[in-house]
Order: structure tokens, then C-alpha cells, then sequence
């Protein structure tokens, strides 16, 4: 091998809201608990996630579009108040 140094892939996803990919640190990751979608801003929590930039403007966009439970694979509406209010308390 050559003496070059390889620089560390960043791992991305796509925003369920508008549909851009980003660095994984950037978005936020959501899944469904008990039929609520709840904020896992250290990515931590089991189960299926799906990621969106936190910021209003793609929550409105994945909401309006039902791409929250679809993504999550959720059966039925899910919740999204207590995401709502952590993305405005993030983002004064």
C-alpha cells in the first residue's frame, strides 16, 4: 500500500421531507414508539428510523406528504406533536 491516508466515508441519508441527502449528523432520526413519532437525537433507540432534517420546514413537508409512517412502515397515522416540539425547541 501507498503511504496515503484514506479518508473515513461519512455515511448519509435521505430526508424523509425533502428528500435530500445529507450527512447522517445532520438529520435527525425518528421512529415510532407506541404510536408516536419520537425524536432519537442520539440514535439509539430499537427499531426502524427514518431521518429528517430538523427543521420545520421538511417536518411539514413529510407530514403533508405521509412519508413518516410510510418510511417507518408504521400501519395507520403516527402521532408527530412531540417531534414538532422538539424540532421548535432545537431551532429557536
Amino acid at each position: 500500500m501507498s503511504g496515503r491516508t484514506r479518508a473515513r466515508a461519512c455515511p448519509e441519508r435521505t430526508c424523509v421531507g425533502c428528500r435530500e441527502r445529507a450527512a447522517k449528523r445532520d438529520l435527525l432520526r425518528i421512529v415510532a414508539v407506541e404510536g408516536e413519532c419520537a425524536p432519537d437525537h442520539r440514535g439509539t433507540l430499537p427499531g426502524r428510523g427514518a431521518y429528517v432534517h430538523p427543521v420545520l420546514v421538511c417536518l411539514d413537508l413529510a407530514v403533508r406528504r405521509r412519508a413518516i409512517p410510510r418510511a417507518l412502515r408504521a400501519l395507520g397515522p403516527l402521532d408527530t406533536e412531540a417531534l414538532r416540539l422538539y424540532v421548535e425547541q432545537a431551532n429557536p
